[in-house]
């Protein structure tokens, strides 16, 4: 597939009311098929609204998002959404929230188990599968919604935040075990961040939004040899990347 997985050209949106808000200022974007795109900015700049229009969970004012192709406005579904909470339901078991998105995507049940029960130890989540959610740390609750995400049969994913709420050691392992599903998958991941670090160990890409109403105040290229260990960020190259991107960040708030 030659054309971009994502695409968002001038994208345009402000929340209505006494008081609008101005949240896209003209946002432009691009993901290549199989790319791993980081979107990093200060809280509040409109991150998660980028992901909920890739959704189809909201129109846009002005402009054009594309999911291979194909305008998300009114099409919710055509990419695979995880929001910034796990959202798992109390009342299912492990196995059953795993499957939840297959099914809602029109992937019969008894092969969507099958295929959830054949990821349970690639996610790390090996005999918890009749486990409820209340039982599971917030580790496994997070690789359970990522599991939920991934079994969704598409080929781009939305993350929002989704270590944001996990301790440093926790979110350290799972930036470990996210490129190891990623590299086998070959899905194209579109994550959102305000961590600079985080974005530098995932990412092929990171992009930088200004404040809102937010536009992209920079584009990074990120080219470490992968698989990219913990012990990366104390590398001169790293350390300097991170300092670049800081500044963009500091420069694009200024602004």
């Amino acid at each position: 597939m030659s054309e971009a997985a994502v695409a968002i050209h001038g994208l345009r949106h402000t929340f209505p009311g006494s008081r609008p808000v101005e949240v896209l200022d003209g946002v432009d974007l691009e993901a290549a098929p199989g790319a791993f795109v980081s979107l990093v900015g200060p809280s509040g700049c409109g991150k998660s609204t980028l992901l909920q229009v890739l959704a189809g969970l909201l129109a846009p004012d002005a402009g054009e998002a594309l999911i291979e192709g194909q305008s998300t406005v009114g099409e919710p579904g055509l990419a695979a959404y995880m929001p910034q909470k796990d959202l798992l339901l109390p009342w299912r078991k492990a196995i059953g929230n795993a499957v939840l998105g297959a099914e809602i995507a029109g992937e019969p049940k008894a092969e969507a188990r099958q295929h959830a029960l054949d990821l349970f130890e690639r996610f790390g989540l090996a005999g918890f599968e009749e486990s409820w959610p209340s039982q599971l740390s917030g580790g496994m609750r997070q690789r359970l919604a990522l599991l939920r995400t991934f079994l969704i049969p598409r080929h781009v994913l939305l993350l929002d935040e989704p270590f944001g709420a996990l301790d440093a050691i926790t979110r350290r392992e799972m930036h470990q075990w996210l490129q190891e599903v990623w590299a086998s998958d070959a899905r194209t991941v579109l994550f959102v961040t305000h961590d600079v670090e985080e974005a530098l160990i995932l990412s092929d890409v990171a992009y930088v939004m200004t404040p809102r109403p937010a536009r992209m105040a920079a584009r990074f290229e990120v080219d470490y040899p992968r698989p990219r260990r913990p012990e990366i960020v104390t590398e001169p190259e790293f350390v300097a990347d991170k300092a670049r991107l800081l500044a963009a960040l500091d420069g694009a708030s200024s602004e």
